[in-house]
């Protein structure tokens, strides 16, 4: 991540502003993409690319309260092919003082920001990301879009120690959604719940992960409403010390056969790093993704 600091008063609003601090980081990522069945019956092979780059800006008041705002910015290959260019999403606005922090606008959501929801990271595009237990049922930040920083989303975030709370709510669909966390001799625990006036949202859900052994597993579980039960298993494991592999098997009602996947990450340093999965099953049907590429952090 790379910082520009704006300490002076020509930067900042007035002169009770203790320091107001501008944060650009991001990450791009190129490769190929096979899926055995496009649409048409036919298999495909193709170009994948994306670039994000993230604003976070923040000022300290005399008191000790941040305030902030963060934005991105973002394109990808399918965006060209519709005619779109790279744009900024919505914002999230937040203040935040000790453990306490409240955010509104583009928020993150309580299910979608419940620990075991993500897991593990497959492959270079993430794939269909069947090993996410709430199935994007929630509100959520959104990368390309306004996400609820149009439709009055707000949330409520404490920590203390082991111990996290989450609260969230938006006019989407009137939900409301909350999840506690705690992590206890390396493992957390995670339970959440929403209200919501659509029956497909997610109802509740449950995780618990931590290292057995040599691997970092996770279990996940969520009732999704009118589309049922959404079981996950999934794990990571070093094999040498750049090199890890992830891989996940997940069941749903709404599927009609289980997904599974498996990757590798093999980091080259400096923030570079060359990724690629395989996924079948799950949302995907009879059908196969492969990907491979390059991804680079700044």
């Amino acid at each position: 991540m790379k910082k520009v600091l704006f300490a002076t008063t020509a930067l900042v609003a007035t002169a009770s502003v203790a320091a107001a601090d501008v944060s650009f980081s991001g990450y791009g990522r190129f490769g190929i993409v096979y899926n055995s069945d496009d649409g048409t019956g036919d298999s495909s092979t193709d170009l994948t690319s994306r670039f994000r780059l993230q604003i976070d800006a923040t000022a300290e008041s005399d008191a000790g309260v941040t305030f902030g705002a963060r934005v991105r910015l973002e394109g990808e290959e399918r965006d060209a092919a519709n005619g779109n260019r790279p744009q900024f999403n919505g914002v999230r606005y937040f203040a935040r003082s000790g453990g306490l922090e409240i955010g509104v606008g583009n928020i993150f959501g309580a299910l979608e920001f419940m620990p075991g929801m993500y897991p593990i990271d497959i492959g270079l595009t993430g794939h269909n990301y069947d090993y996410t237990a709430y199935n994007f049922r929630g509100d959520a930040y959104s990368s390309g879009g306004l996400g609820d920083g149009g439709d009055n989303g707000v949330e409520v975030l404490y920590s203390a120690g082991d111990f996290s709370l989450h609260v969230s709510a938006s006019d989407t669909d009137d939900r409301i959604a909350a999840h506690v966390a705690y992590t206890w001799n390396g493992w957390t625990f995670a339970l959440g719940a929403q209200d919501s006036d659509n029956a497909a949202d997610t109802e509740f859900a449950a995780s618990v992960g931590g290292s057995f052994g040599i691997a970092d597993v996770t279990l996940a579980y969520a009732d999704n409403g009118t589309a049922g039960d959404h079981i996950v298993l999934a794990g990571r494991v070093d094999v040498g010390a750049a090199t890890n592999i992830e891989a996940y098997v997940a069941d749903a009602d709404q599927w009609a056969d289980t997904s599974f996947g498996i990757d590798f990450n093999h980091d080259m340093g400096g923030g570079t790093s060359l990724r690629g999965g395989v996924s079948t099953g799950g949302s995907l049907g009879d059908e196969t993704m492969v990907d491979l590429g390059v991804r680079f952090n700044f």
